[in-house]
């Protein structure tokens, strides 16, 4: 039945410059309806500028956490995406359909998994609430994470991510690739070919991994899914999400001082050096 809900929104948390959560208060007689598997999705609908909009945001807590929270993040031309992280309030009420999705993860507290995910962006709200129910609810399980960004800034759930691994120190590994920042202990670039080789021979080399979820633009699910295929893993074991409003690409506006530190993957190996910041990297 394609019904939609009132729900008063119960928080709202800036998370980024351009992104917040929006937790949602359910009433006990909508508690069953409600119940959500992890990777799901919920769809809104509102009226913006007398039109009717219905957009659709993965939940990005867990179900054990009994929780309804989506993370939005705001892009220039999206209104609805605009108006929830600008106009929307705490106590205001959203119509909201039952989650739905078939990107999921059915956890199994005995199975013991190795499950690594790749996010861009937004891309990282269903891979949240998938990789925290391994976490919580797979005691013998582990989880690797490669999470594209273009800074430390704009990286969505950054704070949390960095508390999980502390939480999870052995069970929990996150790697993140930045775009348009070099930061240690972190990748610079895109989740490319490159990046994809390098985490699977290197970072992890000699781990079989059960299961992939992939959960971001068209370009890097089809790279990953084409680089893990050439690494012997079959179609079976990957799990993915397409989000239809990639960023735009920018180049990274060119710097005239001084000098910078640059890490290189090239053939699936890491190398760093300083370099001005007037030269090319193939000049360097």
């Amino acid at each position: 039945m394609n019904r939609f809900y009132p729900l008063t929104v119960k928080t709202i948390e800036r998370i980024t410059p351009r992104a917040v959560t929006v937790a949602f208060r359910i009433p006990e007689t909508l508690n069953e309806k409600f119940l959500f598997t992890a990777g799901q999705y919920i769809t809104i609908k509102k009226e913006l500028n007398g039109a009717e909009l219905r957009r659709s945001y993965s939940v990005c807590t867990s179900p054990k956490s009994g929780e309804l929270k989506i993370g939005v993040k705001k892009t220039d031309s999206g209104v609805f995406s605009r108006y929830v992280n600008s106009a929307l309030r705490e106590g205001d009420v959203l119509e909201v359909h039952p989650p739905e999705g078939r990107f999921v993860f059915i956890p199994e507290k005995d199975k013991e998994r190795r499950i690594m995910a790749f996010a861009a962006g937004s891309g990282i709200t269903p891979v949240m609430s998938i990789m925290k129910t391994v976490l919580e609810e797979e005691p013998q399980s582990s989880f690797v994470l490669v999470y594209g960004n273009k800074s430390v800034t704009e990286t969505m759930f950054y704070e949390e991510l960095l508390q999980l691994t502390k939480t999870y120190p052995r069970r929990l590994s996150v790697h993140n690739v930045y775009s348009e920042s070099r930061e240690e202990n972190a990748l610079f670039g895109r989740i490319d070919r490159a990046v994809v080789n390098y985490v699977l021979k290197n970072r992890h080399k000699d781990q079989a991994f059960d299961a992939f979820y992939l959960c971001g633009p068209e370009v890097m699910i089809h790279t990953v899914t084409e680089v893990l295929q050439d690494n012997s893993i079959e179609k079976e074991r990957i799990f993915f999400e397409l989000f239809t409003s990639p960023e735009m690409q920018q180049e990274i506006p060119p710097d005239t001082e001084g000098k910078t530190h640059v890490t290189v993957v090239l053939d699936n190996m890491e190398t760093s050096f300083v370099m001005d910041k007037k030269q090319r990297i193939l000049d360097a």
